[in-house]
This record gives structure tokens, sequence and C-alpha cells, in this order.
């Protein structure tokens, strides 16, 4: 990660924009979300979204790793 704030918002620009052009055979989609991660240090928005992301998806895992209680009798369909 670049330590200067311009390189860093060129570069998350760049790697978004390049996404977007990912169905040509060098860019790809891959390069949409790294941009917007690169762009998350520096703009407040951004890191705003991507910490939302992260709280859904932990919650997300924690929903599909909780055990079904045992002791339930099965649900009649």
């Amino acid at each position: 990660m670049p330590r200067s704030k311009p390189v860093r918002l060129g570069m998350g620009i760049l790697l978004v924009a390049g996404g977007l052009l990912g169905f040509l055979p060098v860019l790809g989609f891959w390069m949409i979300p790294l941009g917007f991660f690169v762009l998350s240090v520096d703009l407040p928005v951004v890191r705003r979204w991507r910490r939302q992301l992260t709280v859904w998806w932990h919650r997300r895992k924690e929903r599909k790793a909780t055990p079904v209680d045992a002791d339930s009798p099965p649900k009649a369909e």
C-alpha cells in the first residue's frame, strides 16, 4: 500500500475503473473489490461500506455455525 494519499486514491480509482472493463482479456472483475479496499483507507464512505460488509459477513458465519438444537422435535411437514 503506497504511503502517499494521492497515489493511493489514483491506484484505487484505476483498479475500480479497470475492473469495470473486466470483460477484456487482461483486466478482471477482481479489481473492483481491491480498488474499493484501497480507497477505503482514505475515503470514509467506502470505509463504512467495508465495515458494514465485514460485520454482515461475520454475523452470517455465526448464524451458519450455530448448531440446531438436538433436543427439539423435528418440524412437521
